[in-house]
């Protein structure tokens, strides 16, 4: 069986590369593994060495387009975790299950903030200086742990929860982090 991918094969790669990277951002990986995944799908008898060199093509071409870019990408999902309230490390296991090298998720992860994090995160839980009900004992290990489970450290979910309605307004007001 021939190894090379035949002309229609490329063009479907190029073609399927704009549409998908017209409607979101991707990784180079995301990109790796869709167009590999569809091309199985798509062409009937596709060799291994084929479907590996369409996909080359495919990320070969995205870059020759510069609409690939893994380190925006990392930015940008970066700064969209953090606002939603999203921990480091959260943060960093999100952009290695997308592909982002460890020394890019290092640079994108420089610029956040967990106690900003953790204060949008308790701001939409309803937790800490944002809680609307008596505190119990059961109530404060539920918030503490829910805390930990999402990546935060004790000293941070601690920090949070012992923080006053106004301290705590004032910080997601002031951060221009983001």
């Amino acid at each position: 069986m021939d190894q090379t991918p035949t002309t229609r094969m490329l063009a479907w790669a190029r073609n399927s590369t704009i549409y998908r990277l017209e409607r979101k951002m991707m990784t180079e990986k995301q990109l790796f593994d869709a167009i590999t995944r569809k091309a199985k799908e798509k062409f009937e008898g596709i060799s291994e060495a084929q479907i590996k060199a369409v996909a080359d093509f495919a990320v070969k071409f995205a870059y020759d387009q510069n609409a690939l870019n893994d380190v925006a990408y990392a930015e940008i999902s970066t700064r969209s975790a953090v606002r939603s309230g999203k921990s480091r490390k959260a943060i960093a296991y999100k952009l290695a299950s997308k592909g982002i090298n460890g020394d890019m998720a290092v640079t994108a992860l420089d610029a956040t903030n967990d106690v900003f994090a953790a204060v949008v995160f308790a701001r939409k839980r309803g937790f800490g200086p944002f809680r609307r009900n008596e505190l119990d004992e059961k109530r404060k290990a539920k918030e503490l742990s829910a805390f930990a489970r999402n990546g935060f450290g004790f000293e941070i979910g601690k920090m949070i929860f012992d923080m006053s309605r106004k301290e705590a307004e004032e910080l997601l007001h002031s951060s221009s982090v983001f």
